[in-house]
Parts: structure tokens; C-alpha cells; sequence
């Protein structure tokens, strides 16, 4: 063989069996770093409850007719005695106040970090 190829495997040799800064921690786990992992979380839709007032009836007005009044005054004379005339009531618009449930966000997904647990260590 080679000097170069037996120099080789002498040097791999000795780092092998070099002791490191580890090896001073006989029977001690490091356990693998952590990643993190996510998971698929569903996130409900948000309602909420709105209150509007709404017309019912609108305004109006309504006209109420008199008719006018005739009295005999002679046999062969009818004379009017009042006129007709017509007076306007005014009715006011009507509200009510009506609750309805409107969506403020829909449901959606989502993915949240979860902390990797290991079986046999407890990492």
C-alpha cells in the first residue's frame, strides 16, 4: 500500500477512537432537537346577534269626509245648513325593533404548532 493510504487510515483510527467532550458522559441520552410539528385545527364560525329597527307601517294620512247638511226651511225650499268639509288625521310611521343573527367569520382551518412528544423518554 501507499503511504498516503496507510496515513489515511491511521488518522481515521485515531479519530474514532480519540476521546471527545461527549464521551466524558457515559450512558447519557441527548435526545434529538426538537422540531416543531403542526396540526390541523378547525376554528368554528363566529355569530352574533344584531339589533335593527325596521318600519312596519309607513306614515299616512287619512282624509274623513263630512257631508254637508240641507234642512227644509219652507215647504218647496231645501237650504244648506252646513257645507261638507274634510279633516286629515295624520298616523305616524310604526317601527318595531327585530333581532337576527348575522356570521362574523367563517369557519375556517388553521395549522398550530404542537410540541413533539417522544414514547419512551418524555421529550
Amino acid at each position: 500500500m501507499s503511504r498516503i493510504a496507510i496515513a489515511l487510515i491511521v488518522s481515521a483510527t485515531a479519530a474514532v477512537a480519540a476521546p471527545t467532550a461527549a464521551s466524558a458522559c457515559y450512558g447519557c441520552y441527548a435526545p434529538p432537537p426538537c422540531q416543531t410539528c403542526y396540526q390541523q385545527q378547525y376554528v368554528p364560525p363566529q355569530y352574533q346577534s344584531v339589533q335593527e329597527t325596521v318600519m312596519v307601517a309607513p306614515g299616512r294620512v287619512v282624509a274623513h269626509r263630512t257631508p254637508p247638511e240641507y234642512r227644509t226651511v219652507m215647504v218647496p225650499k231645501t237650504v244648506m245648513v252646513s257645507p261638507g268639509g274634510v279633516e286629515y288625521e295624520r298616523i305616524p310611521p310604526q317601527y318595531a325593533t327585530r333581532e337576527r343573527v348575522e356570521m362574523v367569520s367563517p369557519g375556517y382551518t388553521t395549522y398550530a404548532p404542537v410540541r413533539p412528544r417522544c414514547g419512551s423518554c418524555g421529550w
